[in-house]
């Protein structure tokens, strides 16, 4: 599902990334484990095309991913890419069932399919009841679940995550965790989890250890 090669990055003088390489199988739940600094991050918004490598190259699904121009990669991290971060990000003056339509509808598709998609994710995130509330009526680990069924509405190839449970408490926290292997197991999604939590690491069915740009081990 996700071919990385070779893949360099560096930021002014600093090298953050070394030449990374690494593959992931379709409904792999793979964590990205390392200190502060040793470019999680920067991997995991390289493989979601947030950002570009100096060289080298990232294949999704079949899809050399920066070989597209600009327009052709919107609309493919669009549809083929689901992003979950630390800080959910929702927009505060839309309800949880309007956040999570907007990427649908950014990118074009039927209002009535994207309703009811956004409809069962709400019931598979057991927020039917929260549908109309506003994310300021929300607690922590519903924004969180409403965040990650955003990141689902377009049935996204992967599903990248950046310390998603990292501001919860830990109630939340292990209901986070649970939830990311629930979708592995209901939705066949493929999911890396960049994390400093070690039992989420531990959960994964593979631990990749970044350390100065450079994978260590697995």
């Amino acid at each position: 599902m996700i071919r990385v090669t070779d893949i360099h990055k560096s930021f002014g003088t600093l090298e953050v990334l070394r030449g990374v390489s690494l593959e992931v199988a379709p409904r792999e739940v793979v964590s990205i484990v390392g200190a502060s600094g040793a470019g999680k991050t920067t991997l995991l918004q390289i493989i979601g095309t947030l950002s570009s490598p100096d060289r080298g190259r990232v294949e999704i699904d079949g899809t050399d991913v920066f070989s597209l121009n600009d327009r052709s990669l919107s609309r493919f991290r669009n549809s083929r890419i689901g992003f979950v971060f630390q800080f959910h990000h929702l927009l505060p003056e839309f309800t949880a069932f309007e956040n999570i339509c907007i990427p649908g509808l950014i990118g074009r598709r039927p209002r009535a399919e994207v309703e009811h998609r956004a409809a069962e994710l709400l019931d598979l995130m057991g927020l039917s009841a929260r549908r109309d509330h506003k994310p300021g009526q929300l607690s922590g680990g519903e924004q969180q679940r409403v965040a990650i069924a955003r990141a689902l509405i377009n049935s996204p190839a992967v599903l990248l995550a950046d310390e998603p449970s990292g501001n919860l408490d830990s109630h939340n926290r292990d209901e986070i965790h649970r939830l990311f292997f629930e979708l592995r197991e209901r939705l066949g999604q493929t999911i890396i989890l960049v994390t400093h939590d070690e039992h989420l690491a531990s959960m994964a069915d593979r631990k990749i250890t970044l350390s100065d740009g450079m994978i260590l081990g697995e």
